[in-house]
Order: C-alpha cells, then sequence, then structure tokens
C-alpha cells in the first residue's frame, strides 16, 4: 500500500510541475510576446528548453523546500499529507489560470504542504507542530514580500538608467536593438525560473520518499527525481499558458522592447541570487510582474492598469491560505477514507 502512495504521490507531483509550466510561461516569454522580439512558438520552444536546463543547475531550493515540514513519522499518514499539499496548490493553479491571473505555484505549493500539515496536526491536538516556522519566516515570508518590493524598484530605476542613457539616440534603432536583447534576456529568465521552480518539484518528490521510507534527510536528490521535474516542467511550459500571458504582455501595461528587457534582467537577476546566495524559493511570478510595473511606471503612475494589478495583488494573498483550505479539507477525507472506513 506504501509503495502505491508513494508512486500516485511521485506522479501527483509531476503534475504539479507541469501544471507549474503552462502556468508560468508567461512569466518568461509574455514581455518578448508581446513586443514582438519572439514569436510564441519559437519563445515557447526556448523558454522550455531554458527550463529543462536550469532544473539542473542546483538542488538548494529543492531543500529548503523539503526542510518547510516534518512528515509524520507513520509513512501512510506523512504520504498523505505530501499529497494533500499538492492536491491543494494543483487547484488553485487551475483556479487562477482560468481567471488569466498570474499567482504564485511557488507559494500555492508551500501553502498546501503547511495547510495539509496542520490538518493533520488538528487532528492529533498539535495543529502546528509539524511545520518548522523558522524555515517558513526566514525562507519563504520575508523573501515572498521583499522580492516584489525589490524587483518594482530595481527594475524602475534600471529602467530609468537607460531612458538617460539613450536619451538622444534614434528611438526607432534603440528599440530594435532591445528587441534582440530581449532574447537573451527572456532566455534568462526562463533558465532561472527553471533553476527555481523545477526545484521546488523535486523538493516535494523527497518529501515523499523520505517519509515512504526510502531515502533519509541528508541523501543527496536521486537523478531521477532531478530529470524527471525537470522534463515536467519544460513539457508544460511549452504547452503554453496563453490566459496569463495576456495579462502579463498587455494588461498591466504596453510594453516596448526596452521595458521589456529591463523587466526581464532585472526579474531573472532576483532569481539567481535568492536561489543561490539564500536558497529561498521565491515566486518567479511575483518577481516578473512587480518587475513590470516597476518599469512601466517610468513612463507614469497612470500608464500602469493599476485595477488590473490590484486583482493580482489580492491572488497573491489569498494564494497561500486557499491553497492551505484546500489542502487540509483533502488532507482529512483522504485521512477519513484511509483510517476510518473498513
Amino acid at each position: 500500500m506504501e509503495l502505491g502512495i508513494v508512486i500516485a504521490v511521485v506522479v501527483i507531483a509531476l503534475v504539479f510541475d507541469y501544471t507549474n509550466g503552462f502556468h508560468d510561461a508567461a512569466n518568461a516569454i509574455a514581455t518578448s510576446v508581446s513586443t514582438r522580439a519572439l514569436t510564441p512558438r519559437v519563445a515557447l520552444a526556448m523558454a522550455a528548453v531554458m527550463n529543462f536546463v536550469g532544473a539542473f543547475l542546483g538542488q538548494r531550493v529543492a531543500e529548503t523546500v523539503a526542510e518547510v515540514i516534518t512528515p509524520p513519522e507513520e509513512a501512510v499518514a506523512g504520504l498523505v499529507v505530501v499529497m494533500a499539499g499538492l492536491v491543494g496548490a494543483i487547484t488553485w493553479n487551475m483556479i487562477t489560470w482560468y481567471y488569466g491571473l498570474p499567482s504564485s505555484s511557488s507559494h500555492a505549493l508551500i501553502g498546501g504542504l503547511v495547510g495539509a500539515a496542520m490538518g493533520y496536526g488538528l487532528l492529533h491536538d498539535a495543529p502546528f507542530a509539524s511545520v518548522k516556522w523558522d524555515v517558513i519566516l526566514d525562507k519563504i515570508i520575508i523573501p515572498m514580500v521583499a522580492s516584489p518590493l525589490f524587483g518594482f524598484a530595481v527594475a524602475f530605476l534600471l529602467m530609468l538608467a537607460i531612458m538617460w542613457i539613450f536619451r538622444k539616440a534614434n528611438p526607432h534603432r534603440t528599440q530594435r536593438r532591445f528587441r534582440f536583447l530581449q532574447t537573451i534576456s527572456a532566455a534568462a529568465m526562463a533558465l532561472g525560473h527553471g533553476l527555481q521552480d523545477a526545484q521546488k518539484t523535486m523538493g516535494v518528490i523527497f518529501l515523499a520518499l523520505l517519509a515512504g521510507g526510502y531515502v533519509s534527510s541528508g541523501d543527496p536528490l536521486p537523478f531521477w527525481v532531478i530529470f524527471s521535474a525537470a522534463a515536467a516542467i519544460s513539457l508544460g511550459t511549452y504547452s503554453g499558458g496563453w490566459r496569463i500571458m495576456r495579462t502579463l504582455g498587455r494588461r498591466i501595461i504596453h510594453l516596448d522592447p526596452a521595458r521589456g528587457f529591463a523587466a526581464e534582467t532585472v526579474a531573472a537577476g532576483v532569481l539567481y541570487t535568492t536561489a543561490f546566495a539564500f536558497s529561498a524559493p521565491i515566486s518567479t511570478t511575483h518577481t516578473i510582474t512587480s518587475a513590470v510595473m516597476g518599469v512601466g511606471a517610468t513612463k507614469r503612475f497612470s500608464a500602469v492598469r493599476w485595477g488590473v494589478a490590484r486583482s493580482i495583488v489580492m491572488a497573491w494573498v489569498l494564494t497561500f491560505p486557499a491553497a492551505a483550505s484546500v489542502a487540509a479539507v483533502f488532507y482529512w477525507v483522504a485521512h477519513y477514507l484511509i483510517e476510518v472506513l473498513p
């Protein structure tokens, strides 16, 4: 029975990784497509390849995700907790994808794991015992708040610098050059997305293997876990997320190539820094969206469609509790079916 549940959890984790890919495909390429620097299919193919490569660049984010909760010692209960966390994340991903809102798959996953762990804890009169709150605060909450603020501010300043440097240049020639540079910045953004988001699925699969007793806490990630997570997010990215792409590329603000390049460059830099320097699983969605708002604000603050931005921020705020709630309910239902029913 335990092996069957482990296989089911791994499959669900890869389904989450796939939904993460098509949900977040817009992160890397929406600005390049909207400025016509890349055609949609070329952009998706490039993003898929770079996602796959990025997944092999490190494992520190995966280690952080695996530390978010302590699975119950009972193997079946631990596996059901991880499964419930994934179901909560997938559910929220699908809801926000349907409405075209660029919410965070990362925070949906973390919220789902925390909600499932607390759901287990409530049944054992210790709702907070299985959650590592120091890891949540230091590597989830603080980076979650800081990264979009930093992305907005740095993107705003970088765009001001670009405007000043090229203030006397021929506008048409300048935008043509930045359209070429966007190919590089979009590739860097896609590489950062693979580095960050594929590792989160690796961490969850490792949690499932840990709960099932197939690995120990100090073991390295098996190669098949890394490869399968990389392949799943790459395939998901290639399938595309057109609803969210429209929101990021057009509905927040109409971007030109220079602003698209600035937003992607800043967002990619934030992804690399947080992954390598802080092992923090930040949201690629939050980072690129805030960077887009930052470069857009250099036109004038009214150029940013703040009503759309408000809806996005609302989705950000709801992500953690919504995914946690779904995960907790799923855990209770699964617990009842496994433990109570004959």
